[in-house]
């Protein structure tokens, strides 16, 4: 029986995506969740996924993983487990910082080569919305032609989203997305997964086998900090939801006495809606 880590982890996907031995592994990752599977990516060089700040005041950028594909395009790519504040923002501003500072001082804009920001959520980014993979790029607004230098396209993958059994899987990417969401969970590497070389170099760095002693603890520090924070985010969405019925309640109960303040005394109202006697004289002190 094997036991992989969890790719969603920061410091799992790096092991695996952004290693000094997986290129092949992004190529195909890449291929299969930004091209549809079709070879257009034949080379590229993994990168320092660190943009400290050239302006002063700016932010460090820290990336999961960063590459540069033969034709100069750069490639960012973040795993995102928690739905902080302001995400969105963070995803524009790391695109816009990586196009940006490819430029070195004297040199012109024509050097500027395209940014492609990959993000994988672990959360719906776009609730209502039932696309598992979606692409943003600048276009007209009235009419949605495309902006003539459109070198910043912003891709997300939100992996609440795919619900494909391991029975189901059709293309590359459903295996690719199936093995960062199921990985940890699994016992043997898949054998419809198994028949693609990338996938299953991905798999045996996973394996929890290969991992040392301090690997290992720091792997489940980071997963328990992980779980603490959803849990503590769940917990606050919980808290809100039953606050926001509570003053739902409370309002529809003061609507409620306003509309039997000309027809029965306080006592009554009083009886029929659960307020207190004050509360029903101030909404009589409201309306004179």
């Amino acid at each position: 029986m094997m036991r992989f880590i969890n790719p969603k982890t920061d410091y799992a996907f790096k092991k695996i995506f952004g290693s000094t031995g997986s290129k092949d592994i992004l190529i195909s990752f890449l291929n299969a969740l930004i091209y549809e599977g079709d070879p257009t990516i034949e080379d590229l060089e993994i990168i320092n996924p660190n943009l400290p700040p050239q302006l002063q005041g700016l932010k460090d950028t820290y990336l999961d993983v960063r590459a540069r594909l033969i034709d100069g395009t750069i490639v960012i790519i973040e795993m995102q487990v928690l739905n902080v504040q302001s995400f969105g923002k963070r995803v524009l501003f790391n695109a816009a910082k990586t196009y940006a500072f490819q430029l070195q001082s004297g040199e012109g804009y024509r050097m500027l080569k395209p940014v492609i920001a990959l993000t994988i959520t672990d959360f719906e980014m776009f609730a209502g919305r039932d696309r598992l993979i979606s692409r943003f790029v600048y276009r007209e607004k009235s009419e949605g032609w495309d902006y003539p230098d459109n070198d910043v396209e912003l891709v997300f993958v939100e992996l609440p989203k795919f619900t494909k059994e391991l029975d189901r899987l059709e293309t590359i990417a459903d295996k690719w997305i199936y093995f960062i969401k199921y990985a940890r969970s699994l016992t043997a590497i898949p054998e419809n997964m198994d028949d693609i070389p990338e996938l299953h170099q991905a798999f045996e760095i996973a394996n929890l086998a290969d991992l040392s002693p301090s690997e290992l603890e720091d792997l489940e520090r980071r997963e328990m900090f992980i779980y603490d924070q959803q849990g503590a985010l769940n917990l606050k969405l919980e808290q809100g939801i039953e606050q926001g019925l509570k003053r739902g309640r409370q309002a529809e109960k003061r609507n409620i006495a306003r509309n039997l303040l000309a027809r029965l005394s306080n006592e009554a109202i009083a009886e029929v809606t659960e307020l207190s006697l004050q509360e029903i004289e101030d909404l009589r002190q409201e309306i004179t």
